[in-house]
């Protein structure tokens, strides 16, 4: 557990820090703002952030997602301010902590932040199967390829795997390549040196370096640019990188492990996955099971995050009935696990009586989430009807045909908004503005936003 100290607060949080570091911590103090952002840059990384209240938090944070830096924050104050600390947590604090320290509490947070990172709840045989080949291959320096689903679980089999390894002493750092643009990836992989492009206002060290001697989780690695993937290969291969705008490579130890909800063996025939890349990656492959596929997970679950819940929000633990829990179990869970664990939050929130019953399973707009169970089946129904019809009308057309035409209908149907058609088709917004400018080179018409090729019922 990685803790950065922000502030002075009179002498308190070096106590706070002393109790930390006996709890197994390492601690990295900075006095203001400006100091725990080069802290951050200079790739120490922390896996907490604990703050003097009386600093700009609100400042802080959005200079953290400025910088696409993701951490925890709780603020510290030395008085029992109610108005700082309301206004630290709308900031985006997760909490408050009054100040002397209380020893216990601040070992609760710490022990909150690790349990979250590393949880890793199963019953089902289907998923045991998956945590035993992971803790085989847990202490040596293979390279992990995860795939599954999404929600299923892949960071979190991820961390289980760093945590029994000979590097869980050293930081666990992931990356979401799906979740940063193209033209900035490289940068956030590599670092990179002040002033190598518009807005490189300092050196900033990447996740490479920032994971020396640890882990690295390239998350979503099959939405990385093919270009970006050569120079991944290299720093695999050779364990050097080169900075953006540096002039030398510099070395790097790290384990990498890889996440994909896609099939990978498919993207290199298609070309957008290098065969060479997949081959390093793929030493080991952790498949997870969907959460449909492994039913004795789903009630071992669903209390798990009733506990977790019950105790964040500060009601009390209630049983999820047995009506309820058949209703669970008969659920096909398309979401995967986060979305067992958002129905689970909302049962909690929502039960009045001494359990949690069906009438607390709903979804997010309210509905009873039965309906939605029998919504889903006959909209299967329907799909196995229409796609049978379909399927008759695409005999002597070529792949990229039928493929052009659904993207473009698609589009058509969201009056070209591409975020909500990418998302329809289930590929990501980068790939679908590849495949649009490919049309457009082509001289196909694409419509471009609040725009449709044909009127739209």
């Amino acid at each position: 557990m990685r803790l950065l100290i922000v502030g002075t607060l009179e002498g308190q949080l070096i106590t706070a820090s002393k109790i930390a570091m006996d709890r197994g911590a390492s601690v990295t103090h900075a006095s203001t703002v400006e100091e725990a952002l080069k802290v951050l840059r200079s790739g120490r990384g922390a896996d907490l952030v604990m703050v003097d209240v009386g600093l700009d938090i609100a400042d802080l944070i959005v200079r953290l997602e400025a910088e696409r830096i993701h951490l925890p924050i709780v603020a510290c104050g030395v008085k029992t301010d109610a108005g700082a600390a309301v206004k630290a947590i709308r900031a985006g604090a997760k909490e408050y902590i009054p100040l002397p320290p209380d020893p216990e509490l601040i070992a609760a947070v710490l022990a909150a932040v690790a349990r979250d990172q590393s949880n890793l709840i199963y019953r089902d045989t289907s998923m045991a199967a998956v945590v035993r080949l992971a803790e085989q291959v847990a202490g040596s320096d293979a390279s992990i390829l995860v795939t599954g689903e999404s929600g299923s679980g892949k960071e979190v089999i991820s961390r289980y795997v760093h945590t029994r390894s000979n590097r869980s002493s050293k930081p666990f750092i992931s990356i979401n390549c799906a979740a940063i643009p193209e033209h900035l990836l490289e940068s956030e992989l590599f670092g990179h040196e002040k002033g190598a492009f518009t807005g490189a206002v300092a050196r900033r060290i990447g996740k490479f370096e920032e994971a020396d001697g640890g882990t690295l989780l390239l998350d979503e690695i099959s939405e990385m640019d093919v270009r970006l993937q050569a120079k991944l290969l290299r720093a695999i291969q050779e364990r050097v990188i080169d900075r953006v705008g540096g002039t030398k490579p510099v070395p790097v130890d790290i384990r990498i492990i890889a996440t994909s909800n896609r099939d990978l063996a498919e993207s290199v025939r298609s070309g957008t996955f290098r065969e060479d890349l997949l081959y390093r990656l793929n030493v080991v492959n952790l498949k997870l099971p969907p959460l449909r596929e492994r039913p004795g997970d789903i009630l071992e679950l669903a209390t798990h995050f009733v506990e977790r819940y019950a105790r964040e929000n500060g009601v009390s633990k209630r049983p999820i009935s047995e009506d309820a829990k058949r209703m669970l179990t008969s659920n096909p869970w398309p979401g995967n696990v986060r979305e067992l664990e958002n129905t689970m939050h909302r049962a909690v929130l929502l039960a009045s009586g001494p359990e949690i019953t069906e009438d607390a399973i709903r979804m997010p707009d309210g509905s009873p989430i039965a309906q939605t169970v029998a919504a889903d089946a006959r909209v299967a129904a329907s799909a196995a009807q229409t796609a049978e019809v379909v399927s008759r009308s695409l005999v002597g057309r070529t792949v990229s045909d039928v493929e052009r035409d659904l993207i473009l209908d698609t589009l058509d149907h969201c009056l070209g908004n591409r975020t909500h058609a990418a998302r329809i088709l289930g590929i990501s917004i980068r790939t679908l503005r590849n495949k649009l400018n490919q049309y457009s080179d082509e001289g196909v018409e694409v419509p471009g936003p609040g725009e449709a090729r044909i009127a739209v019922a």
